[in-house]
């Protein structure tokens, strides 16, 4: 395209410093125009997604996948050994069949042989190589390289490992047996761990890649994904296209379909909206509070005006939204808070109405949270045996003169802790508990010092949600065992019971899925009976798309794959 203007430049320069007749110039404006509008149909025959991410993405590298942009972004470029389908549970992906052992220790995986690196200028000729079993052991070993500093290394802390003499350097079990076969050894059972191999941290990559890059790798991610990397201008736009040599089909169609994604960054949501508006943007997730009633009627549902132009998904999201509460009577800071008292806890979870909050201020985006900490979107999700917490203020008040408040007026006022995005719910909730004689004081905070004075313990009463890392419950039932006290875990309401962390440890070991779901339900209700946590909602995934989008499939994760997504003319 360069070129092409640099050379109609060079003839309208000739016909400006020559003589030239009057037919000779009219030929000279005709080629041109006709060559850009060539030039122009070329793209627009293009089929390229767009979406807006305002968090800015900071990393491409997978060892980084640490957040939602982040990980949408990894997550079109990379793969692992397997994914999760619609209903979160594990699908083939690099690893064509798996096995585990019976004693729940040992995973092999049996690769496919079809599967290449994007080309590259780290491989030998530009040309990707084929992805072998060495590959995951190298992604693998980098993800714990403490030189890397991975925050996902994590996953891998129940894998098996053993010292090297007078080494600080440990070995792990991850094994290649041969250039397709891979295995893995545990130390101990963990049922949900093949939904952790899902996460975008453990996609494989190329040492060669890595040893070219170094740190910059981040912005120059090679993977084996249905896109491969074009340009990345940050905190302007980034571009992926087509991988023509992806192993993915569907129905024996090659995938991706689009032939490119664009990313770009502004910050200002209110701008992407009317971007989306106008058409510009084919995509949209989540609302904010500025155009929520724009968008939505009252009932949650997309606004009629807008069906002819606009298409809404909507699911249950693995997100739950809740107060915590310092429930550690040891921390001599908290011994005068009212809040030590489980009666007064029961009593603010009895205290307000749910459904009406989030009909007034969420548009109904959300499922009342009376049912514990668990969330709607995972299998062992179950309201018939899992029990919470619904409007009721006449008990309330008997609970508050069970815990010795006959006279409200000796009862102290109790200071919540928020960010101003949740102002709006704390001030209802501030409302209606005030009815029933519980005096609660607002306290904003930053997003970031809310979650630093979580971390430290600071805090005796906070808001705080909790999205899921992976498709299991224990993913929110480990916020309550006792050996997660942060802030060397994520308990951060320092709840401790003998009887829970019992369970939980057994369900550790039980591989059917039907009694540890048995296990999880007696947790959460013992969760609920003491109310370390006020449990507000269940969110939901909403993502709005033009309504030339289609096949974008939706998942309680909220994890954003293009690879299935047709877009119409």
């Amino acid at each position: 395209m360069i070129k092409l203007f640099q050379l109609q430049s060079s003839y309208l320069n000739v016909f400006i410093n020559m003589s030239m007749n009057k037919t000779l110039i009219i030929f000279l404006i005709i080629f041109f125009c006709f060559s850009c509008s060539r030039n122009i149909d070329s793209e627009n025959s293009k089929t390229v997604f767009k979406y807006n991410e305002a968090s800015g993405i900071s990393s491409l590298d997978p060892a980084f996948a640490v957040n939602q942009a982040n990980i949408w972004g990894v997550n079109q470029l990379f793969n692992g050994l397997v994914q999760l389908d619609e209903k979160l549970e594990p699908k083939p992906c690099i690893a064509k069949s798996w096995n585990i052992s019976d004693d729940g220790l040992t995973y092999t995986f049996n690769l496919r042989n079809d599967v290449f690196f994007h080309d590259n200028d780290a491989f030998e000729n530009g040309k990707g190589r084929k992805v072998i079993a060495d590959d995951f052991v190298y992604s693998f070993n980098r993800l714990l390289d403490p030189n890397v500093a991975s925050p996902g290394a994590w996953i891998f802390n129940n894998v098996s490992n053993h010292q090297i003499p007078d080494s600080k350097k440990k070995i792990y079990s991850f094994k290649a047996l041969n250039d397709s076969c891979l295995t893995l050894k545990l130390k101990h059972p963990f049922p949900p761990f093949l939904g952790l191999l899902s996460m975008q941290y453990c996609s494989v990559i190329p040492h060669e890649a890595v040893k070219k890059y170094g740190k910059d790798f981040r912005r120059n991610p090679v993977g084996t994904g249905p896109f491969k990397f074009k340009m990345w201008k940050e905190g302007v736009k980034l571009v992926y296209l087509k991988n023509e040599n992806y192993f993915e089909k569907s129905d024996n169609e090659q995938l991706p379909f689009l032939d490119a994604v664009s990313i770009t960054f502004l910050i200002d949501k209110q701008s992407a909206f009317l971007e989306f508006i106008k058409g510009k943007i084919d995509f949209m997730s989540g609302i904010d509070a500025s155009y929520k009633d724009e968008l939505l009627t009252k009932r949650g549902e997309l606004n009629p005006k807008y069906k002819n132009k606009f298409k809404l998904i909507s699911q249950p999201y693995l997100n739950t939204e809740y107060l915590g509460i310092m429930v550690d009577t040891t921390k001599s800071d908290f011994k005068d808070n009212p809040l030590i008292h489980k009666a007064i806890r029961k009593a603010i979870n009895y205290g307000f109405d749910r459904k009406k909050m989030l009909r007034y201020l969420r548009n109904n985006i959300g499922t009342p949270g009376n049912y514990g900490m668990i969330p709607l979107g995972l299998p062992s999700f179950d309201s018939t045996k899992m029990f919470g917490y619904s409007y009721n203020p006449d008990k309330s008040r008997q609970l508050l003169i069970e815990a010795g408040f006959l006279d409200l007026d000796s009862l102290p006022e109790i200071t919540l802790t928020t960010n101003s995005e949740y102002l709006d719910l704390c001030k209802y909730i501030q409302h209606q508990l005030g009815e029933i004689g519980i005096s609660i004081n607002i306290n904003v905070n930053p997003p970031a010092s809310l979650k630093e004075l979580k971390a430290q313990t600071k805090l005796p009463f906070f808001r705080a949600s909790w999205i899921a890392d992976y498709a299991d419950a224990e993913n929110y039932l480990s916020l309550f065992n006792s050996k997660n006290f942060c802030p060397n875990g994520p308990n951060y309401t320092h709840f401790a019971n003998k009887e829970f962390d019992k369970l939980y440890e057994n369900a550790q070991f039980q591989v059917n899925d039907s009694l540890r779901y048995i296990q999880y339900q007696k947790m959460s209700n013992l969760i609920m009976e003491e109310s370390p946590v006020i449990i507000l909602y269940y969110d939901r995934v909403l993502r709005f798309l033009q309504n030339n989008i289609y096949g974008l499939e939706s998942n309680a994760m909220n994890l954003l794959t293009l690879k299935n997504v047709k877009k119409s003319k």
